[in-house]
């Protein structure tokens, strides 16, 4: 009896049938790990192809001067050097830095006091109505809203209209036509694009400080504004890094509002990167100057958005 049960306790383990064979441990992590990958890889190959692939194009053709169909010259250098000597280059750089103040700045400080000044609206229909009218022009086109703003700026357009309404026709004037206000007319409608989607972000963002915090700080004795900047601010680092990044971005690459406001003019008091890249490859026929400015451009977005980025996750951590 006993030495049959060490003949069938030395025997070889077979698979039950019926019962499937399980991998180790480790294999089948392997295994998940790579069937992921697996299932990005068309993801991950369309963008290899249609965007890496156009970078990597960009940085040789700035190498180049090129007109996209005869034969090219090696430059090196001298389409970065002509970005930051020649004006017609370098001032479309200097305009996107300006934008950011009408792109950003503004929308993230009264981002900052609309989400708060709703927070003590919540529940309420006020509160409801002011989050759709400041969200609303987030759904518009910004092609769609640079061509409805131009008529309001025109010489007999709405804004125009109201300034005399309201006696102040020495301040009328067409706004998008006059060198000194044109860049910044362009940046309110960039303001007015972007104030709704940093409102929502930081509403949101408000909507998960702890209220306890407000009630300890009531028991302090802090007043509304102390609340504001020691509470509600330090809560919406997260939210006010991601609002940052993507208005600055938007500033920076911005296009479709320029180009149809504008097209740069007058004079190229407007003039943003983006406009002068699209008009240099295809009216100028300067392919490598184009590429030039445009991986330059992309080197200042990375060089401003990662430190931002880190900032804003060491005061989170």
């Amino acid at each position: 009896m006993s030495t049959k049960i060490g003949i069938d306790d030395a025997a070889p383990r077979t698979a039950q049938p019926g019962r499937p064979h399980r991998l180790p441990r480790r294999a089948t992590f392997r295994l998940r790990r790579w069937a992921g990958w697996l299932f990005a890889l068309p993801a991950l190959a369309f963008y290899g192809f249609f965007n890496l692939r156009a970078i990597l194009q960009s940085v040789q053709y700035s190498f180049y001067e090129w007109n996209g169909i005869g034969a090219s010259t090696f430059v090196g250098f001298q389409n970065y050097i002509d970005v930051f000597t020649q004006p017609e280059l370098l001032r479309p750089l200097i305009n996107a830095f300006y934008l950011i103040l009408f792109f950003t700045v503004i929308p993230v400080v009264f981002g900052l006091v609309a989400a708060a000044t709703m927070r003590t609206m919540e529940g309420r229909f006020s509160g409801a109505l002011a989050r759709t009218l400041l969200f609303l022009p987030q759904i518009i086109p910004g092609a769609a809203a640079a061509v409805a703003w131009s008529w309001m700026y025109s010489s007999n357009g709405v804004i125009n209209q109201v300034l005399r309404a309201v006696g102040l026709e020495g301040l009328t004037r067409a706004w998008l036509g006059d060198f000194d206000f044109a860049l910044s007319a362009v940046g309110f409608i960039g303001t007015w694009l972007s104030t709704g989607l940093c409102t929502l972000l930081l509403i949101s963002g408000i909507g998960k400080i702890d209220t306890a915090l407000y009630e300890a700080a009531r028991l302090d004795g802090a007043n509304a504004i102390q609340q504001f900047l020691n509470v509600t601010v330090p809560g919406l680092r997260r939210e006010l890094g991601v609002c940052v990044t993507v208005t600055i971005i938007s500033a920076l690459a911005s296009f479709d509002v320029v180009y149809l406001a504008t097209q740069g003019g007058p004079g190229g008091t407007t003039m943003v990167p983006g406009v002068q890249v699209y008009l240099l490859a295809f009216n100028d026929a300067r392919l490598g100057a184009a590429c030039a400015l445009a991986v330059v451009l992309a080197i200042l977005i990375v060089a401003i958005i990662l430190p931002l980025q880190r900032l804003f996750q060491e005061r989170e951590s």
